[in-house]
């Protein structure tokens, strides 16, 4: 039999594994010595490694940071490096069914995580048993290597680095076919209020994520009510206003969407304060806020809108949240590949503070580049361009940060399809069964592709 018929006999098997990683709740949870990431990350790798250990490959556990299923033999090493934690999902989100359930509805898959990335790990290990199956020869190792830290830190792949080393070919189904060779570069913040009446506010559930959903609470009407009405309306914002004697709480709802393409979501924390500012609320943070990002995704308050051949830099603030009277939030920077992030942060340095407010700059992650024209690059492109078909997609740069940055000779490949959205870090989270086989027959020809490299 060919790639396509073995990788379709595992149809049922496919969605049931994929059913069970979907059920464990695997957000970053309260570190225990045995846990490091919390108890929904371990069990999730303990249940694949469960499931690649019945398969009859060899199976390593490191410490619960990561771990590994193995075959083949010889020096050199091809890595599939996936995830198995996911972001936050919350039922008030806007999801229709429970996310940590998955459900089945025609062809289609709903849950969290049944695309980002547990879907893609479960495509993976069935890639791996059909070369099995088929005796392709193993002259090289393969192995697929599972974190449980991607979407907060990636200190589960530095682990597994440290432990185990790099590889010789890698890629990550953590990003979009037919391959990405340059990921955006990434600076991270945070800015606190230095003047504010605000009594409360409180949005967004990662700093990675475009803010759904945010609320404030003020002390009397000290804004024009009609000029916020006008100005959500106008812009086709969803918003509530609730005043219980002399505190008013205003709800803002908008739409969640990656950090790395804001301009697909609706911020929820811009819309409303840039709102209240409109509707000549006097505040010195809302000043501060509205001046330096507003609604702009592309650094333009900050002093640092930079683009190249590439793509342009992209802005988001996550999180927001009042504590001991202080407002603070994240700021999320994904800059140009050609750039620096030395570039990034000199362009802000006159543009960090006035007296309503300060941003305090975390880190600087430099960005990821491979020529298009590389054997590793050139490998996975034909992988691709051979199953699907598909010659007019050619490889990209994108503003997600993957596993690639972490470990040499890597790039993300899958599992995005083109110009499909499947809500990934947003509610209604999906993947149709038949693209996680097309998936899984991609990266079989991949490996193999590697293999002979």
């Amino acid at each position: 039999m060919d790639i396509k018929t073995m990788v379709h006999s595992y149809r049922d098997e496919l969605v049931e594994r994929l059913g069970k990683l979907v059920s464990i709740n695997s957000v970053k949870g309260t570190t225990t010595e045995d846990a490091p990431f919390g108890e929904g990350p371990k069990q999730a790798l303990l249940t694949a490694l469960q499931m690649l250990e019945s398969d009859g490959f060899h199976t390593v556990d490191l410490d619960h940071y990561a771990g590994y299923a193995e075959m083949g033999e010889g020096e050199q090493l091809i890595g599939i490096i996936g995830h198995l934690d996911v972001v936050p999902a919350v039922a008030e989100d806007g999801w229709n069914t429970d996310p940590f359930t998955m459900v089945q509805k025609g062809e289609t898959l709903y849950g969290r995580g049944v695309s980002d990335d547990k879907g893609a790990v479960v495509a993976a290990m069935i890639a791996m048993k059909v070369l099995r199956d088929m005796n392709i020869p193993m002259h090289k190792r393969v192995r697929l290597i599972m974190g449980t830290n991607e979407e907060s830190g990636s200190r589960c792949l530095r682990y597994y680095v440290e432990k185990e080393g790099h590889v010789d070919f890698g890629f990550t189904p953590d990003g979009n076919f037919p391959g990405v060779y340059g990921e955006k570069g990434m600076v991270s913040a945070r800015y606190y209020s230095k003047n504010t009446n605000i009594l409360d506010i409180r949005g967004g559930t990662a700093g990675n994520i475009v803010c759904s959903k945010c609320t404030v609470k003020l002390k009397g009407v000290c804004y024009s009510t009609k000029k916020l009405t006008d100005f959500f309306n106008n812009n086709s914002i969803d918003f509530e206003v609730e005043n219980n004697d002399d505190i008013v709480t205003i709800t803002v709802n908008g739409k969640a969407a990656h950090a790395s393409t804001p301009d697909l979501g609706v911020n929820a924390i811009s819309y409303l304060l840039v709102g209240l500012k409109e509707a000549g609320l006097q505040d010195p943070f809302v000043d501060f806020y509205c001046s330096h990002i507003g609604l702009h995704t592309d650094g333009e308050g900050l002093g640092c809108k930079l683009k190249d051949e590439y793509g342009a830099l992209t802005l988001n603030c996550g999180i927001i949240q009042m504590n001991d009277g202080v407002i603070e939030g994240t700021i999320d920077i994904r800059f140009p590949v050609t750039m620096t992030s030395k570039q990034v942060i000199r362009g802000m340095q006159d543009h960090l503070e006035d007296e309503g407010g300060y941003v305090d700059i975390k880190f600087g992650g430099e960005p990821l580049f491979y020529s298009p024209d590389s054997v590793l690059v050139s490998n996975l492109l034909a992988a691709y361009q051979s199953v699907t078909g598909d010659m007019e997609t050619q490889p990209m740069t994108i503003g997600g940060g993957t596993y690639a940055k972490g470990i040499h000779n890597t790039i993300a490949f899958g599992c995005a399809f083109p110009n499909r959205d499947y809500h990934i870090h947003d509610a209604n989270e999906f993947v149709d069964i038949d693209e996680l086989l097309l998936q899984a027959e991609i990266y079989a020809q991949a490996i193999i592709n590697l293999l002979n490299a």
